[in-house]
């Protein structure tokens, strides 16, 4: 046995130690089938179970899709490379505009305006209806410019507009992990 004794006197709290970071930031990998050009399918979102063309590869895991909007109504958007199901079928893309695809690449576009204030409870009940909000008109024509050279590849190709056009789903006999897209 020591002849040493315990300390009479502790903190009456406890030093604030820093945590260690243990996560580094990783680059997206994508998978192999997520290549420009691909049709997928989109698994959540306002667009489930659409078709959609892949434009390109943004980072963190971004991708840049389009539906075209003329065949199925789904704009230009950017998905999580997670929610979506990559298929066989593929798109010729090389007609499509370089200079809007790397603008609509950048943060930037997709960022959201700030609001002036909050509205009490008040005003909006005077406002009555609801406003639509306006879409940018710089949105639109990039939409228009890559939609028609999407589409024009799209139409050399028998029923493939009609294939993107038409949503997917299961039936109840049907199992996904079985099933070759």
């Amino acid at each position: 046995m020591s002849d040493q004794k315990a300390s009479k006197y502790y903190p009456a709290e406890d030093d604030a130690q820093l945590k260690k970071a243990r996560k580094t930031a990783h680059p997206t990998k994508y998978r192999e089938s997520l290549a420009p050009g691909t049709v997928l399918i989109l698994l959540s979102g306002r667009f489930r179970g659409k078709r959609v063309v892949l434009l390109r590869q943004l980072s963190q895991g971004v991708l840049l899709i389009t539906g075209p909007y003329k065949s199925n109504g789904v704009p230009l958007r950017r998905v999580n490379h997670r929610y979506v199901i990559a298929t066989k079928t593929t798109v010729d893309i090389t007609g499509v505009d370089s200079e809007v695809l790397d603008r609509v690449s950048k943060d930037e576009y997709w960022a959201r305006e700030k609001r002036d204030g909050e509205k009490g409870e008040d005003a909006f009940f005077q406002e009555g209806e609801a406003q639509k909000k306006e879409t940018d008109p710089q949105r639109i024509e990039d939409q228009k410019k890559v939609d028609k050279a999407v589409m024009a590849n799209i139409r050399k190709v028998a029923d493939l507009e009609a294939y993107l056009a038409a949503s997917f789903s299961l039936r109840s006999h049907e199992k996904p992990h079985e099933m070759v897209f």
